[in-house]
């Protein structure tokens, strides 16, 4: 992968922008010569003793100075966006990177396939960016084989039992990509379609919109589904994905962002401090599907209210703690579906950094990075290790179209699905 501060065409549009601003100073420092080499002729006379070179000689050096400084005063690391070849699919689709720069400093590196974060720089507390997603430097990589690193994620995020549910009395069977369940929308979910970008700069920041028609009937599910999904880096270090959908037939919908989070940017996550705001999770079955149980997590390893490091409970004998080989589980959030709110907080000791998670969805998946296991080679040669990353994962509850019980994943003609999840990131001293 080639960064876009390597790679003078993904700058293209920032230094345009920038040279644009050059040329307006240009054209007024121009405006304030024409006024000295005009007074020369009409101050001569008057006695002033002066010759008419003087006064075009200091009206060139002033303007020239004023130019100058004008030019060196734009900012070196203003809101940008970049844009370059990410290489093409096997079936010859050209795939588009996006760089988003805000003025801190802090950059998310974007794909139309896939919709996929490739990376995420953001400071730690010595000022120094570091990227704290896992992910490839190649297209061809997360093509053939990507665990969901850094995608979004639909129809349906997480599992549905055995690959079926019913809507409207009709059975619809999906794709048992997870044995025996359908995971993350299917054999081709969201997260490997190629999606139609559109970049901008926003009042928020620098955003890209991506926009996919998932067309009725595929991977199984009812409805042709028009789903928009818009990246912005915020002035306040947040990566923001904002969601909408609509659709001509009864579906279900249950979208979320799949990054691989490590906020050291190296080995395991076990000393990352976890809070999660909630007091129950929804235990599940030894192939992930909740019971339907909303469980209490006082006194169990679930129990994240109080910051606590990953590690630290992690390899107790608990019975979903083996279902899950660690943590892979839903965490129902202190607060009202559909309002905005504080759903965790994950601190990196050695490095100060904090990541916030935010949304107005209703639960949390914390995963633990417990199936990655040394088969995959990433970025710069980093062999990803057992538990190298974690997930969160802001959606509904998994399986909900088989729970009535659980908040409804329904999605009828005439509404409209949203889905807003942030991604906060600062420094902790």
């Amino acid at each position: 992968m080639t960064t876009s501060n390597q790679h003078p065409k993904s700058e293209s549009r920032r230094i345009t922008a920038e040279y644009t601003e050059c040329a307006e100073a240009s054209a007024s420092v121009h405006s304030l010569f024409s006024v000295f080499h005009g007074l020369a002729p009409v101050l001569r006379p008057s006695g002033f003793g002066l010759r008419i070179s003087d006064f075009k000689t200091a009206g060139l050096v002033l303007t020239s100075i004023a130019l100058l400084a004008g030019c060196a005063a734009l900012p070196s690391s203003k809101e940008s966006i970049g844009k370059q070849s990410f290489g093409k699919t096997p079936d010859g689709a050209a795939i588009d990177l996006y760089t988003l720069r805000n003025s801190k400093g802090a950059e998310a590196q974007i794909c139309s396939y896939g919709g996929i974060v490739v990376s995420l720089k953001v400071p730690d507390r010595t000022g120094h960016l570091g990227d704290v997603v896992l992910g490839y430097d190649h297209l061809d990589s997360y093509v053939k084989n990507s665990p969901f690193f850094g995608a979004l994620i639909g129809r349906y995020g997480n599992r549905i039992a055995k690959a079926k549910f019913s809507l409207d009395g009709k059975e619809y069977t999906l794709a048992t990509n997870n044995y025996p369940n359908c995971l993350h929308g299917g054999n081709k979910g969201f997260d490997k379609v190629i999606w139609t970008p559109k970049d901008r700069i926003t009042p928020a920041g620098p955003a890209l919109e991506l926009r996919y028609l998932s067309k009725d009937g595929e991977e199984g599910f009812p409805g042709n589904l028009s789903v928009v999904a818009t990246y912005t880096l915020t002035e306040e270090n947040e990566l923001k994905v904002d969601f909408s959908a609509t659709t001509d037939k009864d579906t279900v919908v249950n979208l979320t962002h799949h990054s691989y989070f490590n906020l050291a940017g190296k080995g395991d996550i076990l000393n990352h401090e976890v809070m999660i705001e909630a007091d129950t999770f929804t235990p599940v079955d030894d192939t992930l599907i909740p019971t339907g149980e909303l469980r209490p997590v006082q006194g169990t390893p679930f129990d994240f209210r109080a910051p606590t490091a990953i590690g630290a409970r992690i390899g107790q004998d608990d019975e979903q703690l083996r279902f899950g080989k660690g943590y892979d589980h839903n965490w129902v959030i202190n607060k009202p579906a559909g309002q905005p709110g504080l759903m965790a907080r994950v601190y990196e000791p050695t490095t100060g950094r904090v990541m916030e998670v935010l949304s107005t969805e209703p639960a949390l998946q914390f995963y633990s990075g417990n199936f990655l296991d040394g088969t995959i080679t990433g970025k710069g040669g980093w062999v990803y290790q057992f538990r190298n990353a974690f997930c969160m994962e802001p959606q509904h509850y998994p399986d909900s179209p088989n729970h009535p019980a659980f908040p409804s994943t329904v999605l009828k003609p005439g509404q409209t699905y949203h889905n807003t999840i942030i991604y906060r990131f600062s420094i902790k001293q």
